[in-house]
This record gives C-alpha cells, structure tokens and sequence, in this order.
C-alpha cells in the first residue's frame, strides 16, 4: 500500500458522539474535511442540523445527523441499527461524548458522580459495543475514544472525571483484548489541554492558564483541529496494527515533571 493511501478515509462512514460543538465537532469536520461520510451524534436535533449545515459549508462532504443519547442503552442500540440501514456501514466510531462537573470530592454529589461516569464511561461501552457488532460481522472496523491526561493525572476538583477518563483508557484497552482478534482497532486519543466550551472556566482563569502554559512544555493552550491529525492516523489502514494504544496529544504536559 502506497504511503499516501495509508491514511485515506475517503469515503468511509464515521460516526462522532458529542459533535455538535468543541473538540467533537472539530473532530468531525476533519474527518469530512478528509472525504469521510459523517454522522454527527447528540441530544439536541437542532444544534446538530446547525453543526451540519456548518460542516457542509466548509467541506463539502456528505453529513448525517443522529439524535440519541448515548448514556441510554436502549437507544443506542436502536440508533446503531438505523444508522447502518439507513445510511451504511460505519467503519469508524468515535466516543467523544463528555462532561465535567467541578467540586470539592467530599462535596460532590451522587448523582452528579453518577452523570459524569454515565457520560464519560458508560457511553463508550454502549456505542462502542452497539455499533462494533456489525463491525466484528465485517471483520474490520475502527473505534477511538477521547481519553484525557486526566486518564493519568489527577488533579483536585475534578476526581470523578479522572475516574471516568482512567476507566476509558481501560475500557479501550479491555476492547483492544475482546475485539482485535476479530479484525478491529480500539484506540484513544487523550488530549491535554483545549480551549473548548468545557474548558471556558479555566482558560478565563488567569492564575490557572498561567500555570498551564509554564507547566506544559509547547507553552500553551492546544487548539482542537490540532487533534485531528492523531485521529486520521487512527481512523485510517496506517493503523491496522495499532491496538489497545493511547495518544497523547498534550503539548507534552505528560512527558514531563
């Protein structure tokens, strides 16, 4: 296979939770921008054909939109099987669905402890088990979850988003077992730290982005179509021999002490 055709999406249809706005929707836009089919993934109908309609401006490409909510077994189970009737076999998922709630741990809540491993954790294993099926029936297919640093680093405040995003890494690894010798990839990317919508808190919070930018060694914020290059790689045959792995895309905040 020639080096250019490695990392050809071309055609394939990719599914993307959580796309309708930051880190999912540039995600999304760099696989349409590479000629893939997208299906755009969230709760809000209305905020999907907005991020559509944007995508399509921009690339092009042929986007799909999907409202289901990922946390809710039933429907995602329903969704996967639409989606393949509907639009065509899904060759690439992508588990980008996240919250983050921020309190002290002997103040947090359970349910908010419970909404943030629902979201962050239990959504990959019901899409990523619901659409894998047909996957594994076709012998091929590839899964990327959107880890964290916080997959290795904790950090206060944030504890049961830690657990979610250590569980994910997990999670991609105990697919990597399960569904490799079926002919699947199961990877992650993790990325360090964006300038999103869920990070709006922090970037506004000068004594924190300060220490940021001195604690990472690119020396600032990451921006997310920086993390589309990793998740063409992963999404592509240049990673047919990459399995159970996790990217980080940190700006090398990980790398260093």
């Amino acid at each position: 296979m020639s080096s250019h055709r490695s990392f050809d999406v071309e055609g394939k249809i990719a599914l993307v939770t959580g796309s309708s706005r930051g880190i999912g929707f540039a995600l999304a836009n760099g696989l349409a921008e590479a000629g893939a089919e997208v299906v755009l993934n969230g709760r809000d109908a209305a905020a999907l054909a907005r991020s559509r309609d944007e995508i399509v401006k921009h690339t092009g490409a042929t986007v799909h939109t999907c409202a289901f909510d990922v946390t809710a077994p039933e429907e995602v189970a329903a969704a996967a099987k639409r989606v393949e009737n509907e639009i065509g076999p899904v060759e690439i998922v992508v588990n980008n669905t996240g919250v983050q709630h921020r309190s002290p741990l002997l103040e947090f809540g359970d349910d908010d402890f419970r909404r943030v491993l629902d979201t962050n954790l239990s959504s990959a294993f019901f899409v990523g088990r619901e659409f894998a099926r047909a996957m594994v029936e076709r012998g091929h297919g590839k899964i990327v979850n959107i880890c964290s640093v916080q997959s290795e680093l904790g950090r206060a405040g944030i504890a049961p988003y830690a657990a979610s995003k250590g569980g994910l890494k997990m999670l991609t690894r105990g697919m990597c077992a399960d569904w490799a010798p079926l002919g699947l990839q199961a990877n992650a990317i993790a990325p360090g730290y964006f300038d999103t919508q869920l990070t709006e808190a922090l970037v506004n919070d000068t004594e924190f982005s300060a220490w940021l930018t001195k604690r990472t060694p690119a020396g600032r914020w990451g921006r997310t179509d920086e993390l589309v290059g990793a998740l063409l790689f992963l999404s592509s045959p240049a990673s047919d021999f990459v399995n159970g792995q996790i990217l980080y895309v940190d700006g090398g905040l990980t790398a260093v002490v």
